[in-house]
């Protein structure tokens, strides 16, 4: 279907038309001069070969009316991916300072965030650091470096006293409302800690959890530490529709990390089709009728005198 994005100016063809039928009709050609009477090429055929040659400017004065009416095609543009919004949730309390691999858990924790964040480069990420309290670094954004340039300032031995604790479910809560104020796209929470939490038992967890199911946040919860996790905090996850994991080692970590990346996939959204601007035909008309009036000015026109 043709589309024109400016579809009032197609009432300018009325020009050429009358052009068209002012040259068709037209009675130019009666003047006589005395060369006239020479034994020029005549017949119908010719006639009409030059009335069709008049013609030219007046068609292409009509593609340049249809031109200016923007001639548009319709094109549906590749799927973009659906927003994710992932909120990293950082244990730094003191027990994050415990060996593990060549450093320590801290240190780890921080290089596979960073690992996950490049294998999502359209998510927005954030990160939230909590011990007894919770502390939003880094607001949801899309530059991928502001992690890298938090993370030296993420040491747990560089935390005020406050932070020294492990309060899992006052930190998921304050991330929820973090969460709940993003306008598009899914929400997700990777939750990294080594620490058994409090402030989870007496049904708590289930609480936090239904709360943060009906605001559609997803929980991950990785276990840097030997052992299995917390029970409250696998209930917890579990009823967000995520899950707990036990990362021993840096290699198991990143391995879990890449496991979260690939259960909770990028989903796509289709987008509507859209009207594109599509001059390449008419042009391309325009220049071939303009080629044709040029060669048809060497001889296929009537005397102009």
């Amino acid at each position: 279907m043709i589309h024109f994005a400016h579809p009032w100016c197609l009432a300018l063809l009325v020009i050429p038309l009358a052009l068209a039928l002012w040259e068709w009709r037209g009675s130019g050609r009666r003047v006589l001069a005395p060369f006239d009477h020479a034994g020029l090429p005549s017949g119908l055929r010719l006639r009409r070969l030059v009335d069709l040659a008049g013609l030219l400017p007046a068609l292409l004065l009509a593609v340049v009316v249809l031109l200016m009416a923007r001639p548009q095609r319709s094109e549906t543009p590749p799927d973009d991916n659906q927003l994710t919004n992932i909120q990293f949730c950082l244990d730094v309390s003191g027990s994050m300072m415990a060996p593990f691999g060549e450093g320590n858990r801290s240190q780890a924790a921080i290089r596979s965030v960073q690992e996950f964040t490049q294998l999502r480069p359209r998510d927005a990420f954030g990160l939230t650091i909590f011990g007894n309290e919770a502390l939003h670094w880094i607001p949801l954004t899309r530059d991928l470096s502001a992690i890298r340039l938090a993370a030296p300032f993420l040491r747990p031995e560089m935390m005020p006293p406050y932070l020294g604790g492990t309060a899992i479910g006052k930190a998921l809560e304050s991330v929820r409302t973090v969460l709940e104020s993003c306008p598009e796209g899914d929400r997700m929470i990777i939750l990294v800690s080594d620490g058994e939490s409090a402030d989870l038992y007496g049904g708590r967890a289930e609480q936090i959890g239904d709360a943060l199911r009906r605001a559609g946040i997803v929980v991950y919860y990785i276990h840097v530490a030997p052992g299995q996790p917390q029970s409250e905090t696998g209930s917890l996850v579990e009823l967000t529709g995520g899950r707990a994991f036990t990362a021993g080692d840096p290699v198991a970590l990143r391995e879990v990390f890449l496991r979260i990346d690939r259960m909770q996939r990028a989903r796509r959204k289709p987008l509507a089709p859209e009207w594109v601007d599509d001059p390449r035909g008419l042009a391309m008309a325009g220049l071939g009728i303009l080629a044709t009036h040029l060669l048809a000015a060497f001889g296929i026109r009537y005397t102009p005198w």
